[in-house]
C-alpha cells in the first residue's frame, strides 16, 4: 500500500519499552501491507523498527549517510540501503520516497527530521501525512508549547493542523490510511 516513514530513537540505552513499541509499529506497518522507509540504522527503536517490519515480511528501505555507516550502525539487512553524503540529503530521499510518516519517541534527530518534514509541508511542498504516535504523553510538552507558539502567532495555527496526534499504533495508521485514500 504506501511506504511509510518512520522517525525514533536510534540509542541503544532506551527503556525496553521503547524498543517493545518500535517492534510492534513494524510488525503493524507489515501486517496492514505498508513498507517502510527508515534512516537506515540497526540500533535502537530505528533497528527494531525495521526488524519489526520484516518479520512481518514487510520491504525495507534505509536510507544512511556515509558518516553512520563508517560507525557500523547500517542496517545491512535492508531490502535497499541508500548511502548518503550528509544528513541533510538522507532528509530529502526519506520525504521524496515516503507517502506517510510517523514519528515515534526520539531525541534531537527525531525532532529534526519531525520539523524539517512538518516545515516542508507548512510550505506546500508536500501534502504527505505527518502523525506523532504519542502513547503515553512523551511528547505532551512539546505540543503544549507549539500551541503556545501559536497563541503568540509565531506558528500559524493551521500548521499546527498539519500535525495528527494518535495514542495508538493503529490510531497512527488508520489517520494515515484514511488520508491516503481520501
Amino acid at each position: 500500500m504506501a511506504a511509510i516513514c518512520v522517525f525514533c530513537a536510534s540509542s541503544s540505552t532506551l527503556d525496553q519499552k521503547w524498543l517493545d513499541l518500535a517492534t510492534r509499529t513494524g510488525n503493524e506497518l507489515a501486517a496492514r501491507g505498508h513498507s517502510l522507509v527508515s534512516g537506515g540504522g540497526c540500533v535502537g527503536m530505528m533497528g527494531a523498527v525495521a526488524d519489526g517490519a520484516r518479520a512481518g515480511g514487510a520491504h525495507t528501505l534505509g536510507v544512511i549517510p556515509q558518516s553512520l555507516v563508517d560507525l557500523e550502525v547500517a542496517d545491512l539487512s535492508s531490502d535497499e540501503l541508500i548511502v548518503t553524503a550528509d544528513m541533510g540529503v538522507r532528509k530529502n530521499i526519506m520525504i521524496e520516497r515516503s507517502d506517510a510518516f510517523i514519528t515515534l519517541p526520539g531525541g534531537l534527530g527525531t525532532l529534526d527530521e519531525l520539523f524539517e518534514v512538518w516545515t516542508t509541508a507548512t510550505l506546500d511542498l508536500h501534502t504527505k501525512p505527518i502523525v506523532v504516535l504519542d502513547p503515553d504523553g512523551f511528547y505532551e510538552g512539546l505540543l503544549a508549547w507549539l500551541e503556545q507558539l501559536a497563541e503568540t502567532a509565531f506558528v500559524r495555527t493551521a500548521a499546527l493542523g498539519q500535525i495528527i496526534v494518535a495514542r495508538s499504533i493503529d490510531g497512527a495508521l488508520d489517520e494515515i490510511e484514511k488520508r491516503l485514500t481520501a
